[in-house]
């Protein structure tokens, strides 16, 4: 078990934020988390940052520089247990499309001095580079998935999140099928649940916020997209959007691409990361 207040870290790499805002918004929840945990160190919500060791750390946002990835290695071996949460720290984010392609072509794109930057050649998730507790999904992720995961933890048990997909989500709330109804493209039937199925719940397709399910059937979803809905190219961009550098996402984007004549490939040093299953 945890000691009695343990100390909560809260620490950002390459990200938006998203996911931290996720957790001071849940209001009420927040001051019950404060009464049972020490915040030490929490950037987005106050100044006084504590260093570690840390009982529990809460890691948003991918490595993307040296620097990064020095100082996600130091805070490892600082934290007892180490929870990634959203996309980014996941699965490398929308930021990881810089793997299938020159990441020195984008920074003459877009600096004009790139020889001042200092930078890694791919964007990758946190799991790639250091052991890792737990995997929390989302783009953001949920408040009440992460008070579940912070509650367990905390209570010395492993957490219970979704494992089934989106589709389901939507069954629940008795939505109609907008692939079926209204022949729009959704990943749907291969992403994980998380959101409440907010997209097809407003007539549009999901975008895959919550990354691949277990054991998704890419080529199968592909194969019906291809039948009517979308083009080749169009297809592979839904597989590379937000959780481009998923595995199953990846690899079927790459197909995809290779079907629409126009090849993309991985950065030639590094593949999408394998992880096993996160052990709390």
């Amino acid at each position: 078990m945890i000691a009695v207040r343990p100390k909560l870290a809260v620490i950002k790499f390459a990200s938006c934020d998203g996911c931290q805002l996720s957790l001071l918004s849940l209001e009420d929840e927040l001051l019950t988390i404060a009464r049972a945990v020490q915040i030490s160190h929490f950037a987005e919500a106050s100044s006084r940052l504590e260093p570690g060791p840390y009982d529990l750390t809460l890691v948003e946002g991918s490595i993307t520089t040296p620097e990064d990835r020095h100082r996600l290695k130091k805070l490892r071996e600082d934290s007892k247990l180490l929870i990634t949460i959203g996309a980014c720290a996941t699965s490398g984010g929308v930021q990881a499309l810089r793997n299938f392609a020159s990441h020195d072509d984008f920074m003459r794109a877009v600096y004009a001095r790139p020889d001042f930057i200092e930078t890694l050649a791919t964007s990758t998730p946190i799991a790639a580079h250091v052991k890792v507790d737990f995997e929390l999904r989302g783009c953001p992720i949920d408040k009440h998935q992460l008070l579940e995961v912070i509650a367990s933890l905390l209570a010395g048990h492993r957490p219970r999140t979704s494992t089934e997909s989106v589709c389901q989500a939507c069954k629940r709330r008795g939505n109609v099928c907008v692939v079926v109804a209204q022949n729009l493209p959704c990943l749907g039937p291969v992403t994980h649940s998380g959101c409440g199925a907010i997209c097809p719940t407003y007539d549009r397709g999901c975008y895959g916020c919550f990354g691949p399910t277990v054991q998704p059937n890419t080529v199968a979803l592909s194969d019906h997209l291809l039948s009517g809905r979308v083009n080749e190219s169009e297809a592979a961009m839904l597989m590379h959007g937000i959780n481009a550098y998923a595995p199953e996402f990846a690899t079927e984007g790459q197909r995809l691409w290779q079907l629409a004549g126009l090849p993309k490939t991985l950065h030639s040093s590094l593949q999408p990361a394998r992880h096993e299953e996160p052990s709390a």
